[in-house]
């Protein structure tokens, strides 16, 4: 993706939190809903949702009814923005960080939900800098299969965000 918007970092981030624990195809199939509910992804407005708004989305069929998970994409929301004001924009954030290391154990501690297959998946989605898959595979306690995929779908188009040593 070349020049992610805010709203695309929320999406990104939101459906790598959905798709923890979950078949990414169950998600892919529902994901024009979450679309509707999350009103396109606008981090501001999601930014500014309260407990009727979680409370509408736990009752919107097709949507995984997490309220850890919706209460989180909204606590995302406005992580996204808290960054944008401290850094200007996302890109400046994660221009920031040397290593991919630095980038998501700070990345940890700002986001709900947020291990390093979602950090991966992140950047990996927006183009940013990612380590290689195979690098970065060998520290993970299992194999994921539709990374695995998309990676190599990238690679096959060149578009692969991947860098050796980050």
């Amino acid at each position: 993706m070349t020049d992610p918007s805010l709203d695309d970092h929320l999406e990104i981030i939101t459906r790598a939190i959905f798709q923890a624990g979950l078949s990414w195809a169950f998600i892919g199939t529902r994901w024009d809903t979450f679309r509707e509910a999350f009103e396109q992804f606008d981090t501001r407005r999601v930014a500014a949702y309260g407990t009727f708004e979680i409370d509408r989305l736990m009752h919107t069929e097709g949507v995984v009814h997490s309220e850890k998970k919706l209460a989180g994409t909204v606590a995302n929301a406005k992580t996204l923005v808290a960054i944008e004001q401290e850094f200007g924009n996302i890109d400046a954030y994660i221009g920031g960080f040397a290593s991919y290391a630095e980038l998501l154990a700070d990345a940890r501690k700002r986001f709900a939900f947020f291990g390093d297959l979602s950090c991966y998946y992140w950047l990996f989605r927006t183009g940013n800098a990612v380590p290689l898959f195979e690098d970065w595979i060998a520290g993970q306690p299992k194999d994921h299969p539709r990374l695995r995929e998309m990676i190599q779908t990238a690679r096959a188009e060149s578009t692969s965000s991947e860098r050796a040593g980050y």
